[in-house]
């Protein structure tokens, strides 16, 4: 499938806000690659169908968590929130005929991030964080820092957010979520 069929079909699955969102995660996506000198066409594919799963209901959750046989964990199931990443990477794959393996990464682990995440996965989790039409407290520092080079420290500091949005909210922390938190803390005292 073309990148024009995929948005056509991307159209017909998210709202138009959504799919807007999904066209400036793209867009930024694309700004990120230029900075951290990654491939831009696989990012701009990745952040536009990166939430391809998100507005699918609980009947086209269980068919394509049963046609693909889709393993969620505990935290997953019925949580569409995290589990249409995981669903999502399923769609990219067998819907949307994606080889790449980095993109269908990307797509798997933008929700939680996960540890030694690589730098699409990177680009993917931030960019889904920043993209223009995001406004919460701490976004201009996520921007400064990422457009400035600072990518790691940037998710360090989404990582820790996200963790204490979570608690606040007294919600369950996704374990991969913590691990890639705790890895970039091991990495950043390594580099000490």
């Amino acid at each position: 499938m073309n990148l024009d069929d995929i948005n056509k079909q991307l159209e017909k699955m998210l709202p138009k806000k959504r799919f807007k969102h999904s066209l400036n995660v793209a867009n930024t996506s694309i700004k990120l690659s230029k900075i951290y000198n990654y491939d831009e066409e696989k990012a701009y594919l990745a952040g536009m169908i990166h939430d391809c799963a998100k507005y699918l209901n609980k009947e086209e959750v269980k068919y394509y968590v049963a046609k693909y046989k889709i393993e969620l964990d505990d935290l997953e199931k019925n949580n569409l929130a995290l589990s249409h990443s995981v669903i999502g990477c399923y769609i990219a794959k067998y819907e949307f005929k994606i080889e790449d393996e980095e993109i269908i990464s990307a797509v798997k682990y933008h929700t939680t991030g996960k540890a030694n995440m690589n730098l699409l996965e990177k680009i993917l989790y931030i960019a889904d964080l920043i993209e223009e039409d995001r406004s919460f407290p701490g976004v201009e520092l996520l921007r400064k820092l990422i457009y400035g080079g600072s990518l790691d420290e940037a998710l360090l500091i989404s990582f820790n957010n996200t963790i204490k949005f979570v608690i606040d909210n007294e919600q369950l922390i996704h374990p991969r979520t913590i691990e890639a938190r705790n890895y970039l803390m091991q990495q950043k005292s390594v580099l000490r």
